[in-house]
């Protein structure tokens, strides 16, 4: 792992040089993993395009188990999550604006800068967490990056995002949910593909019959996107 301004962060596995690719492309982890969760797919993503992978790792460290922790984006309230999940309610969270996201851009936007690429050759993405954190930035940056990836996402700080959407026009989205995720519910899903394509961004939400994950349809299906750019 590496330093790259305040980020720690993993290279994926690459058979070329950082300076020889196409694009440079950012995956955040979700809540309670790390880089190493994510790490694995530079292995699975074989896009004919050359993508050079970095992995970030989250910059708070949270409680996953006894005697196991994890990294975060921005800290959760597990107890009143899993309450909420027993009775039965959706997790609603478009209203919500993690205390530290400005501070987050920042982070991320320093992070870009050291690579010295124009946004279109910088492709964003994430899962979970790391997929609303992905968004946020994508809506925040100064034009559109090459590509959005949002794996498992949800929309949060919805009326920011809303504002912001309206400069996307044209920009390239990959987005993949399962339909019974029960971490995430689906129909946040369809309302950030809502947002997307009101902003009128190109791409569409690809469901699979699963999860809360990354199974192996959404890779071909990412593979293809890729390809495209």
């Amino acid at each position: 792992m590496r330093k790259i301004g305040s980020l720690q962060v993993l290279n994926g596995n690459h058979t070329f040089a950082e300076q020889d690719a196409d694009y440079i492309g950012f995956l955040f982890h979700g809540f309670g993993a790390d880089a190493y969760d994510l790490q694995s797919l530079s292995d699975v993503i074989q896009s004919k395009k050359k993508i050079f992978w970095i992995f970030p790792q989250g910059i708070h460290s949270v409680p996953i188990g006894p005697g196991w922790t994890g990294r975060a984006w921005w800290p959760l309230d597990m107890e009143k999550i899993q309450q909420a999940m027993a009775r039965g309610e959706d997790r609603d969270l478009k209203n919500q604006v993690p205390p530290n996201l400005s501070q987050l851009r920042t982070l991320v936007f320093n992070m870009v800068a050291h690579f010295g690429v124009p946004w279109s050759k910088v492709i964003l993405g994430g899962f979970s967490q790391g997929a609303m954190l992905s968004t946020d930035i994508s809506l925040s940056a100064p034009e559109n990056p090459a590509a959005l990836i949002a794996l498992s996402g949800a929309p949060i700080n919805y009326e920011d995002w809303k504002n912001k959407v309206s400069q996307r026009e044209n920009f390239k989205f990959f987005q993949s949910h399962g339909r019974h995720d029960d971490i995430l519910p689906y129909r946040g899903a369809s309302q950030l593909e809502s947002l997307f394509h009101l902003g009128k961004m190109k791409g569409s939400l690809f469901s699979f019959d699963g999860t809360h994950e990354i199974p192996l349809e959404v890779i071909k299906k990412l593979n293809t996107f890729l390809d495209e750019l």
